[in-house]
């Protein structure tokens, strides 16, 4: 009963999660586009920046925005935080639930980093916390005064990060690693810079003060910010799911490109909201890093040697099957079992189970992902799989590919991908 209790609590947190995100980028995506297309009007009181006409629900609305604060203070005021604290609180319940309290299995490649588990906790928490701190830095820094200075060096300081997880933790928990650190960035903006500032133009405004543009201002420039990591954190949170992107060599240079098609799709929207031409272009250059980021996540596959490879004489045909079956299970039912053994693990994770030949077989594309062409599985290698062995499986896999029934037993089914 504890094991389908743990279960559904990361169920229901991962749920909570998602629901809260939905809710954060809603709202965020909104307002940037409403924002930017406020357009002056005669009409207007004068501590007013602009408004903008919308029709939506078979009514109309007139969005008048103010720079600092109106004169007066209205009756009801709606704070936009929750959603963003929601996410970030639900997401740290979620990676302590899979990832600190399985960080040996999740966490740490000893190939990569031999860490004890609550090193690899705390080295993840300082990384999160330490992220906020230099990216802040940057943001009050001189450079925080160029818009297009500031965005270039925070590009380069993630992806850095990003190569620095890369060099202390496994491939899925560098990947989850930069995700968490970004989505920390965006929702400490939130409430550490955008809210925090708001409060003070509030209470400058109930003192009977001018409040400080300064704080509308710096709002202003996190939540643009917020805008355009949004897309990146997406693709984390969905990435995670394919090995052949976070569990590639070069998964940090593919980040980079995700952000920067972010960036650029978030250009074209953001360009339309203001009302200025359309800029086509981002697509076909979006379009082109999109291809290039699947070049490397082909390169970024697990290399052999064709020496070494030859040495193992894992045969073909038959022989090339029994040896792929024998390495599967080996390797994987410790965890991959109806009973799992692997300490911690009281289902076989996503349901999967490889306990027998026919169960392999129903199973042959996911293990071509997830243990031939990325090192996603074993997870930090740690029962060891040598790059040999990953392409014997590949090229297992394309023997049953091209119609070798002959190695199928009656009634598996080797096409099935999950």
């Amino acid at each position: 009963m504890i094991d389908y209790a743990w279960m559904w609590s990361e169920l229901l947190v991962r749920w909570l999660h998602v629901i809260a995100g939905i809710a954060w980028i809603g709202s965020s995506f909104y307002f940037i586009a409403l924002d930017l297309s406020l357009k002056p009007g005669k009409a207007l009181p004068e501590q007013a920046h602009g408004q903008a006409w919308q029709v939506h629900g078979g009514g109309f609305y007139n969005m008048v925005k103010y720079l600092v604060a109106p004169s007066r203070m209205p009756d009801e005021l709606t704070w936009f935080k929750w959603e963003a604290y929601t996410t970030f609180l639900s997401g740290f319940a979620l990676l302590t639930i899979i990832y600190y309290t399985q960080s040996a299995l999740y966490m740490i490649d000893i190939e990569i980093l031999d860490l004890e588990p609550w090193q690899a906790i705390a080295i993840s928490i300082a990384g999160i916390v330490g992220g906020w701190v230099v990216y802040d830095a940057l943001c009050r820094s001189p450079l925080g005064r160029n818009d297009n200075v500031l965005a270039l060096a925070g590009f380069v300081f993630i992806v850095a990060l990003a190569w620095a997880f890369t060099q202390m933790f496994s491939a899925r928990g560098a990947f989850v690693q930069i995700g968490v650190t970004i989505g920390n960035i965006m929702v400490a903006n939130v409430a550490m810079v955008i809210i925090p500032g708001q409060k003070k133009v509030v209470a400058a405004l109930v003192a009977g003060d001018d409040p400080d543009p300064r704080y509308g201002a710096r709002g202003k420039q996190r939540s643009l910010h917020n805008n355009y990591l949004t897309l990146p954190v997406i693709f984390v949170m969905i990435g995670g799911h394919y090995p052949a992107i976070f569990a590639t060599t070069y998964a940090w240079v593919i980040l980079a490109v995700v952000i920067v098609i972010g960036a650029v799709i978030r250009h074209f929207f953001n360009t339309k909201h203001k009302g200025d031409p359309a800029p086509w272009w981002t697509w076909i250059f979006a379009g082109a890093l999109t291809l290039f980021a699947v070049f490397l996540s082909h390169a970024g596959a697990p290399k052999y040697d064709e020496q070494a490879y030859s040495e193992y004489e894992f045969g073909t045909g038959a022989a090339l099957h029994v040896a792929a079956v024998e390495l599967v299970t080996e390797r994987c039912a410790s965890c991959h079992a109806v009973e799992p053994l692997w300490d911690g693990i009281a289902f076989a994770p996503k349901g999967v189970v490889l306990e027998n030949e026919a169960d392999i077989l129903r199973r042959v594309d996911e293990i071509y992902w997830q243990a031939a062409v990325s090192h996603a599985m074993p997870p930090g290698n740690v029962i060891w799989m040598e790059p040999e062995e990953r392409e014997m499986l590949a090229r297992w896999r394309a023997m049953l590919k091209e119609g070798d029934t002959a190695l199928v037993p009656t009634g598996a089914n080797n096409d099935d991908s999950g």
